[in-house]
């Protein structure tokens, strides 16, 4: 008799642009949720340890209890992160953050909300058209703007090194960094991150949610790097991409590494 193994995570877990990490719940299993927690704090503690948690309930079809939720906000402090807010969703989410004495932040449900989000309602009719327009050549109909926009301003080049604790952001644009980027240092650009020196730090590439960003790094011993939100930490690249050249990239949703030629 074969047995069902569940092998989906109960939570989602995603960099957000000021470096506060959104727990999107997709199962409201509290045991489990607080285990995954826990296992990452272990893994990645210099990341993870005491990080500011915001906590999204959008991925359940109802808000959860006051209770639960409660066990919830304890557990994660027990695995060792610090809850600070709830992604802002429906009214029920509102009386539950007034319940629990958290703060509501709006912007951490966009990126999910863009990517699932629900075909747009249809046009109303357009008017009928007057008989002597009829001959005329009707104008080609307005193309909806996409969720995710690359960004057009000019790079920003970043050339003295980036150290511990300094974080630079390179908004609606490209990040080339001409220098290191030390150990508990970061960098975030809404396109795509050059570095042409040895990367120690975090690089987070599409900070808005553009999933077409990459990162180029000439020596990579990267803290964590991301884009739109997936990341990976040192612990789960391969030993053999250390210190290498590497692009990085989205392919669906996974987070690809490769060394380049």
């Amino acid at each position: 008799m074969s047995v069902a193994v569940d092998y989906e995570l109960a939570g989602d877990l995603k960099i957000g642009q000021v470096g506060i990490a959104n727990l999107r719940i997709r199962s409201l299993d509290v045991p489990r949720l607080i285990e995954e927690m826990r296992g990452r704090v272990q893994r990645a503690p210099k990341l993870f340890a005491r990080a500011a948690v915001v906590i999204d309930f959008g991925g359940l079809t109802q808000a959860p209890d006051v209770d639960t939720a409660r066990r919830l906000i304890d557990g994660l402090r027990d695995a060792g992160v610090l809850p600070v807010a709830l992604a802002y969703g429906t009214s029920e989410i509102e009386r539950l953050s007034e319940q629990l004495g958290l703060p509501l932040l709006a912007k951490f449900r966009a990126s999910y909300e863009r990517d699932g989000e629900a075909e747009a309602a249809p046009p109303p009719p357009a008017p009928r058209a007057k008989p002597e327009a009829k001959a005329k050549a009707e104008p080609a109909p307005t193309q909806p703007v996409p969720a995710q926009v690359a960004p057009t301003a000019p790079g920003l080049i970043q050339s003295t090194p980036v150290r511990s604790g300094q974080q630079v952001y390179a908004a609606n644009r490209d990040l080339s960094v001409l220098t290191t980027i030390g150990a508990g240092a970061e960098v975030m650009a809404d396109g795509s991150i050059h570095i042409y020196g040895p990367l120690r730090g975090r690089a987070l590439a599409g900070a808005q949610g553009w999933e077409q960003a990459r990162i180029f790094c000439r020596e990579f011993h990267a803290e964590l790097v991301a884009i739109a939100g997936r990341y990976k930490v040192l612990e789960d690249i391969p030993k053999e991409l250390r210190g290498k050249a590497v692009q990085i990239w989205l392919e669906g949703e996974d987070l690809k590494i490769a060394a380049l030629d």
